[in-house]
């Protein structure tokens, strides 16, 4: 697949690394020359520097015959002129943008992105992503990553294993026997820095991040096996009013359950803004911070505390002072994978990582087919794949253990008629069940080849 990325940044470069890694033809844009020579300097693509939106600069960059364009640049309008003009004049089949401003996201304008206005066949709204994200994280507050799969029937949940988990030191595989009927897979472990796909005999050990998907009826359950306890929410901090604060609080404002929440913004007219969006929730103006305005917001009665600010630093202090502070949990928003690692030492109990979010994002639209979600895991470490199985594909009519996967892959669920069933090495997949697979960065192409996405794409 021939494929032109408008952006290098974050998220571009990271798009631009998945698609290069499983050999399609890629050419990255991009204004600034010094983000083009990175990206052909770490990766294997092409680069062309230059406003991405000038007709003469998609040509240069093949769009005559490109099969896909994905405008991630950092100007939404940028990424819509340039949909446009990848549509008008170079007939890209597929037009993919990231946009910011929440005017054009809108539901009553909807209609703007029709084929006949403004052309864009798939629109990404990182803020709605990054809030969507903040919302699960406090739904699985002892998780550090958590995502849903097969419409939420299915959980993806991070753990980190502690001193007192109940099953550390057991094999993975008698976990199975000890409880026969509990559908789970622990799918991924990262352990000294390192992740990986656990064999049967495996153990955890504590200090272990694990990776786990979980029918959402068991999800309780087997946070108790781990010796994880499920808290309910009912007074949440969020500090930061800006467009993901404001969404979250939004959400939690429409919950059939009683969430009492209150948002903290330091600049007075987002303050004001956010304040005349939302009809329960407190809006206090200041900063998150200041430990007089935590304790004003009841920050020792809080049961989490939601750090979204713009400012990666920022989020991360207050989620530490709100820690201090008397709250059980604190949530941060963090843009610098670099600062990943202090988390865990800060006593930072989960983070959301906004590129990862969107990188995902974008991930599930380009993997064509019956491919339904795609989830991207770490510093683009692994994936986890929700795909329909075609007639044609080498799972059909096979047994779990006869299926020649990757040593970095591992089926985590499996949906049959509408009910995901206990994963055994002798379930049988079939045509038309949904399957959730997680895979190593290395071994995501064989798993495209084994799904059949390319045969039924083209």
């Amino acid at each position: 697949m021939k494929v032109i990325i408008c952006g290098a940044g974050q998220v571009g470069w990271q798009i631009a690394r998945h698609l290069s890694g499983e050999r399609n033809d890629v050419t990255v844009v991009d204004n600034n020359p010094d983000l083009v020579r990175r990206a052909t300097d770490t990766l294997d693509v092409q680069g062309i520097a230059g406003f991405a939106s000038y007709p003469d600069v998609l040509e240069r960059s093949g769009a005559r015959d490109a099969d896909m364009i994905i405008a991630a640049t950092y100007s939404d309008e940028v990424n819509m002129v340039t949909c446009q003009v990848a549509h008008s004049i170079f007939s890209i089949p597929r037009k993919v943008a990231r946009l910011r401003s929440q005017s054009y996201l809108t539901a009553i304008y909807s209609d703007l992105y029709r084929r006949d206005h403004m052309p864009i066949d798939v629109v990404i709204s990182p803020e709605k992503e990054v809030a969507e994200a903040a919302l699960q994280r406090l739904a699985t507050s002892v998780a550090f990553d958590t995502e849903q799969f097969l419409g939420g029937s299915a959980k993806l949940v991070g753990l980190v294993i502690d001193d007192d988990c109940p099953i550390v030191n057991t094999p993975l595989r008698q976990l199975s026997d000890l409880f026969s009927t509990l559908r789970a897979v622990v799918v991924g472990v990262r352990r000294e820095g390192t992740l990986f796909s656990p064999e049967p005999g495996d153990q955890l050990f504590p200090g272990d991040a694990c990776y786990v998907i979980i029918h959402a009826d068991d999800i309780r359950r087997t946070m108790e096996i781990f010796g994880k306890s499920l808290r309910k929410k009912e007074r949440v901090i969020v500090v930061g009013g800006g467009n993901v604060g404001l969404a979250v609080a939004q959400a939690l404002e429409t919950r059939a359950e009683r969430i009492r929440a209150k948002v903290i913004e330091r600049d007075r007219r987002r303050a004001e803004l956010a304040a005349d969006a939302l009809e329960r929730t407190i809006v206090l103006h200041g900063d998150g911070l200041d430990t007089g305005l935590l304790r004003e917001a009841g920050i020792e009665r809080a049961d989490a505390v939601l750090c979204v600010t713009d400012d990666d630093k920022t989020n991360m202090l207050a989620a530490v002072r709100a820690k201090a502070e008397g709250s059980p949990m604190a949530i941060a928003l963090v843009n610098d994978p670099t600062l990943i690692p202090l988390m865990e030492p800060l006593g930072v109990d989960a983070w959301i990582n906004p590129r990862a979010t969107t990188v995902s994002s974008i991930l599930r639209h380009i993997r064509h087919g019956r491919v339904r979600s795609v989830y991207s895991i770490g510093d683009a470490e692994a994936e986890v794949i929700e795909a329909e199985v075609l007639s044609t594909s080498p799972l059909s009519g096979k047994s779990i253990r006869d299926i020649d996967f990757p040593e970095g892959v591992l089926v985590g669920a499996v949906m049959k008629q509408d009910r995901v069933v206990k994963i055994t090495g002798g379930l049988r997949i079939e045509e038309g069940d949904r399957v959730v697979i997680f895979a190593l960065a290395k071994d995501v192409p064989e798993v495209e080849r084994l799904l059949q996405v390319s045969i039924d794409f083209f």
